[in-house]
């Protein structure tokens, strides 16, 4: 079975020569890059499952990377950074990122949220096949991860986002709790403070508010969690 390949995409030596020193330890494959022009190229060479990036980067901001990442290729992402504010987590994780962390870190818990983001995609691989949900007039595929509005227009979502939503459709009109969603989406437990959850309803939310024939379909349960109130057809 081949080893998981993971991508680190970071301008400083050390750092990188830190975190591939961890990964190998963990019997991951592991490839380095320092700014968007090496990621690309190291990425054209192999498959790569996960990719470990700086947001401070030559050139292209990891930002703007990711959201480039996020949105063409079945892989997932760490955002690993000194950026610490709420506004960069919030913005790290609305283009898709899997997960947030911030300088200095404990290896440990890096290779612990790595090794829940790469299982989390295999599952993603392997129950995906059969999950076209219909509801509301939108169609869920997981096939190619995409909703399709009532009016057709096509609208890829991320891992994350597939996730929740499916969750949520599978339990329509119960109430699932916080807890529950950042398990099914990341694999990990519900950290203080931890906004991943509210952002990736959010953007769930802005989606169905596209069309303006949908109802509203995801309810919050304040101290409790979300409940998706639509029909399955």
């Amino acid at each position: 079975m081949q080893k998981p390949h993971i991508l680190i995409v970071e301008d400083e030596e050390v750092t990188r020569f830190n975190l591939r020193s961890l990964f190998e330890a963990e019997g991951y494959q592991v490839s380095e890059a320092f700014d968007g022009a090496s990621m690309d190229e190291a990425m054209q060479k192999q498959t790569v499952n996960l990719v470990v990036m700086d947001i401070n980067l030559p050139g292209k901001n990891g930002l703007l990377l990711g959201r480039e990442l996020t949105q063409n290729r079945e892989l997932g992402l760490i955002f690993l950074t000194g950026r610490d504010s709420d506004i960069d987590k919030v913005l790290g994780l609305e283009i898709g990122a899997d997960d947030y962390l911030t300088k200095p870190f404990n290896p440990r818990e890096l290779t612990i949220r790595a090794r829940n983001i790469l299982t989390r995609l295999s599952q993603v691989k392997t129950d995906s096949s059969d999950a076209i949900i219909k509801f509301n007039q939108w169609t869920l595929d997981g096939n190619s991860r995409q909703l399709t509005s009532p009016s057709g227009e096509i609208i890829p979502i991320p891992r994350g986002e597939y996730r929740a939503l499916k969750l949520m459709l599978e339990n329509i009109g119960q109430i699932v709790s916080r807890q529950q969603l950042i398990k099914e989406m990341t694999g990990r437990e519900l950290r203080s403070n931890d906004r991943t959850v509210d952002v990736t309803i959010r953007r769930l939310r802005k989606h169905f508010e596209s069309d303006t024939n949908t109802p509203e379909l995801i309810n919050t349960i304040h101290g409790e969690g979300y409940r998706f109130v639509g029909t399955i057809e």
